[in-house]
């Protein structure tokens, strides 16, 4: 009981304190980012803008207008693929139809939209969009500039939620919410010095067209699954800074766990659509997969393990009750912050912490029963 005790104790602490550790120690020492400069003048490559949405027809219209507003010095495609919507998306963007590539489509899902728009598309670099969110100024440009290094297969920018910059929001785990996706952008940045990140952000990525695979149409996330096979490739996926999307945090816990269901779900079935990624030899990045990936998906289990464990000790050892109570402790105050939303920014974080790890089980769970958790 000792040996599971202190394992699950060793898996928790290596996940979030080890791992980044390592990885800043690492990033600091090599710190590969790009420095090639940008393309000269009309050497820039053609990019196509692809957008995928289902029944997004009142954001359709500014989302168009967001990305013909992005300055660009080379030729742009935009490409918005209608995914079986029945709120007249064609209507909504009537003004724009003459300036963009509109396709409609049956209900098939959010990877068949995306091969659909890549197939429609022209250009030497694929630009993902959601219909949600919008760039910033500038964003374009500074996600394609990465492509002037031959190494960068794909590039992801960063994703701002409201909660993060003190703009007015509803939600009511926005303080939770805003700090886990600031620690996970840390680890985004620091993996893509080391050498590449692991994944990209779904709302704001790139990827020359040479290397895009077409997508399972069951899969859940393209938006690790494509660049984590351009990896395997032998492609670096990089993270830019200055590409900046804006978007809002989850409203209530119930949507936000639904979300990360829908993410770690992902990550389970990732594994069984390219299992290469669990061999050494094959995943350059195998490590950091291994820390970032495969650790997030054993910590709830871990945790279990810890609380039975304790448990089962705190009689015979002071150290171990002392554990127990201060894991009960924690669960109460998670428990709290769900059950009357306090205002103390401990409770929403010890409820997003126990959130998301409970999502990592719901996901397996669901992604078994074969429930559709993409959308």
């Amino acid at each position: 009981m000792d040996t599971l005790f202190w394992l699950s104790v060793t898996v928790v602490l290596y996940v979030y304190a080890g791992y980044p550790l390592l990885l800043a120690a690492w990033a600091r020492t090599v710190d590969r980012r790009p420095r090639a400069k940008e393309f000269e003048a009309g050497q820039w490559p053609s990019i196509s803008i692809i957008v995928a949405a289902r029944n997004e027809a009142p954001r359709l219209a500014a989302r168009v207008a967001n990305l013909l507003e992005q300055e660009y010095p080379g030729s742009r495609q935009i490409i918005v693929v209608s995914d079986g919507s029945v709120d007249e998306p064609r209507h909504a963007l009537a003004q724009y139809l003459n300036q963009i590539e509109f396709i409609e489509l049956p209900p098939g899902g959010k990877p068949v939209a995306l091969n659909t728009g890549v197939l429609a598309a022209r250009g030497d670099v694929l630009v993902f969009a959601d219909a949600r969110q919008h760039f910033a100024p500038g964003a374009l440009r500074a996600l394609v500039a990465n492509f002037a290094d031959p190494q960068v297969g794909g590039a992801t920018g960063e994703l701002v939620l409201d909660c993060e910059i003190g703009a007015a929001t509803n939600s009511s785990i926005g303080d939770g919410v805003g700090l886990y996706w600031k620690y996970e952008k840390w680890l985004r940045r620091n993996e893509s010095r080391v050498w590449s990140t692991l994944g990209a952000t779904g709302a704001i990525y790139a990827m020359r067209r040479a290397i895009w695979q077409p997508l399972p149409a069951t899969s859940l996330l393209d938006d690790v699954l494509a660049p984590m096979r351009a990896v395997l490739g032998g492609s670096r996926i990089v993270v830019e800074e200055r590409a900046i999307a804006f978007d809002r945090a989850a409203p209530d816990a119930a949507a936000e766990s639904l979300r990360k269901t829908r993410t770690l779900a992902g990550n389970y079935q990732i594994l069984a659509q390219e299992p290469r990624l669990l061999l050494p030899i094959v995943n350059p990045v195998w490590l950091q997969y291994a820390s970032h990936k495969i650790g997030r998906l054993l910590v709830p289990w871990a945790l279990l393990v810890l609380l039975a464990s304790s448990a089962l000790l705190a009689t015979g050892a002071w150290f171990y009750l002392i554990v127990l109570a201060a894991q009960l402790a924690f669960y109460m105050l998670a428990a709290a912050g769900a059950r009357f939303m306090m205002r103390e920014r401990a409770s929403r974080v010890a409820f997003t912490f126990v959130m998301m790890n409970y999502s990592a089980v719901a996901g397996l769970a669901a992604l078994r029963r074969g429930r559709e958790v993409w959308r």
